[in-house]
């Protein structure tokens, strides 16, 4: 029986064509409301490349097969191709395979290591697991600007074990303030998660020193890789993050497949937290023991046409080149930003000046409200995210309930940044917000 072909990453492109690679992409031909598609929406969903498309496609039409399980030929073919896939993921982000464990997503990932430290508290696993298992009192540290899948399974793990939940502050400009960091992360810290790149603001977070807070104290530290896996060079291990996250939806990969990375000293510790079938060795009535990681954390039927096709993603950003796409973004958000800061009525939410940062900006129209102002650019093809973008408590902070945010990627064009730019200065005026209007609302 022949092997499925994987196709092929395009061509590397140094530097980066944009309007060369909006072709490996066929939703980009669209036209949305008459209009063609300007697509910077990628935050919140990338688009997929032909590449992708076909490597899931194919797998389902040649190779089709449960994995661990069948000793026919379909069902070793379907294991070599999901082991390949883990390692090429695994590689991307500078892991071994052994330390990558299969999700369907981020917050998957992000709950089962809330559950498994919770089954460590528990006594589960014990006593390997014994250094993870938290006492009232301990303390869980994030921050200020997290989306709600890196801080609401932290609430419920500290309602369920007692321990106490502590906040990073952000400064007015966005950025994470160290200094209250240094006074927060002390001797009762267990856990410190936050994210490397705000999914709101866009800023590039300071990993280096957080970590060193967090390993000075003896924490673990748990990243949130979601908005950084498709836009930096990204090595986990070098960055000395004990556990990170990522979804393959977000970096050009289908829906339902994402990476648990950790340590492996960590991954061995800590007990599993879904249980049941292709997890285990030994099985009796009233007792099981588990296979080592990452295979402990992977109970049951596993996404393994969309692992093959996060495979065939990150094989695409590596051909393209991490450092490429980097650059062109960092381009794209610095016209960006400078366009939105001349319109007037626009407020940058995270606009601190010489921050690191990725192709994202929010911001709010003043007299307008963000979904409003969604929906006028959705009728131009302009499609952007609206709302509190999973973070309502850094919307708070900023005194607003939503913003709109405009996110790049590696296929956007300085043309798409500027069709956006000519929209935007639109809105008021389509909505009748003059400067006298504002004043008189105030």
């Amino acid at each position: 029986m022949s092997s499925p072909v994987v196709p092929a990453a395009s061509p590397r492109v140094s530097p980066l064509d944009a309007v060369s690679l909006r072709a490996d992409f066929p939703i980009l031909s669209e036209e949305v409301n008459g209009h063609r598609l300007v697509y910077l929406d990628s935050a919140a969903t990338s688009q997929k490349p032909t590449a992708v498309l076909d490597a899931e496609r194919d797998f389902l039409t040649h190779a089709n097969s449960a994995v661990h399980r069948g000793a026919h030929t379909l069902a070793a073919e379907a294991t070599d191709l999901f082991e390949d896939a883990r390692a090429a993921v695994a590689g991307f982000v500078g892991a071994q395979p052994e330390q990558l464990v299969w999700t369907s997503g981020a917050t998957a990932g992000l709950n089962l290591v809330a559950y498994a430290i919770g089954n460590a508290t528990l006594g589960r696993g014990a006593p390997a697991s014994a250094p993870y298992a938290l006492t009232p009192g301990d303390e869980i540290v994030t921050t200020a600007i997290e989306h709600h899948a890196n801080l609401i399974p932290w609430q419920e793990l500290a309602a369920r074990t007692g321990a106490v939940l502590r906040h990073i502050p952000a400064r007015a400009d966005g950025t994470l303030d160290l200094d209250a960091a240094a006074s927060i992360i002390g001797e009762r810290t267990r856990i410190v998660a936050f994210t490397h790149v705000s999914n709101v603001l866009g800023i590039v977070n300071p990993v280096a020193e957080i970590v060193a807070l967090a390993q000075a104290v003896g924490a673990t530290t748990v990243l949130d890789a979601c908005q950084s896996a498709p836009h930096l060079p990204l090595d986990l291990p070098a960055l000395g993050v004990d556990l990170a996250v990522f979804s393959g939806h977000k970096m050009l990969g289908p829906y339902a497949i994402g990476g648990l990375y950790g340590r492996a000293e960590v991954l061995d510790a800590l007990p599993p937290f879904l249980t049941g079938g292709s997890m285990i060795t030994t099985v009796t009535l009233d007792h099981a023991e588990y296979l080592p990681a990452p295979q402990k954390f992977e109970a049951g039927t596993q996404a393994v046409g969309p692992a093959i096709g996060l495979a065939a993603a990150v094989r695409y950003l590596q051909d393209v080149g991490p450092e490429n796409i980097h650059a062109h973004e960092v381009a794209l958000a610095e016209r960006m930003g400078a366009g939105l800061r001349e319109i007037p009525g626009v407020r940058l939410l995270g606009d601190a000046p010489g921050a690191e940062r990725v192709g994202l900006w929010s911001f709010d129209v003043t007299g307008v409200h963000a979904h409003d102002a969604g929906q006028f650019l959705d009728a131009q093809g302009i499609a952007v995210r609206v709302g509190h973008h999973c973070a309502a408590p850094l919307h708070r902070q900023f005194g607003m309930t939503a913003s709109v945010r405009a996110s790049t990627a590696l296929y956007n064009t300085e043309d798409d940044v500027d069709l956006f730019l000519d929209a935007v200065r639109g809105i008021r005026g389509f909505f009748g917000v003059t400067d006298a209007a504002e004043g008189a609302h105030a």
